[in-house]
């Protein structure tokens, strides 16, 4: 079975990534198309940038890196569980972007965004262009959560059924978008 990658993108204390990541994780075990894995940013902890050689040479040098690039690599799709901060994506989400190359390529990545009023619709739109320049292909279906905290009463995100369907929609274009790009790979 395909390993669909979770990764959690913010690592702020107190932060509603997690809590969220725990929903759709339960949904994607429950979709049943994906071996599922989440990669949580704050745990993983990649120091800003410090790999001597670029990452198109896959030369690394330094443990953090080597690990994540076997994450990666061993991934089939991903999804980016992020939060909007100041209209764009978070820092240690670009920091664990721009790790890696190769080990993203041909890879299918749907991406959950929560803030306020947006939603994080502008942290999904900003980093859509960087996930392209990788050859990944972000899916069109999304999850967006709008007033997020609303959603979450002791640590636990409780979705609408507008939300669930919208993760369903995207787990199954994962999935199709998979099984294509997997030739490529």
């Amino acid at each position: 079975m395909p390993q669909l990658t979770i990764i959690i993108a913010s690592t702020r204390p107190g932060r509603a990534g997690g809590p969220v990541a725990r929903w759709f994780s339960e949904r994607a075990t429950a979709h049943g198309g994906f071996d599922i894995r989440v990669a949580d940013l704050a745990e993983i902890d990649l120091p800003l940038m410090n790999e001597r050689h670029h990452p198109r040479l896959r030369k690394y040098e330094l443990d953090h890196t080597k690990a994540w690039s076997a994450t990666v690599d061993a991934s089939d799709a991903f999804v980016i569980v992020t939060p909007e901060y100041n209209h764009g994506y978070p820092a240690p989400l670009k920091n664990a972007i721009d790790y890696l190359f190769q080990e993203w390529q041909h890879k299918p990545v749907g991406l959950v965004s929560y803030g306020a009023v947006a939603g994080g619709v502008r942290s999904a739109q900003a980093i859509k262009p960087v996930l392209q320049y990788l050859k990944m292909i972000p899916v069109s279906e999304s999850v967006i959560i709008p007033f997020v905290a609303k959603h979450i009463t002791d640590g636990a995100f409780q979705a609408t059924p507008a939300i669930d369907e919208s993760a369903t929609a995207m787990l199954d274009e994962l999935q199709r978008l998979e099984a294509t790009l997997r030739p490529l790979r």
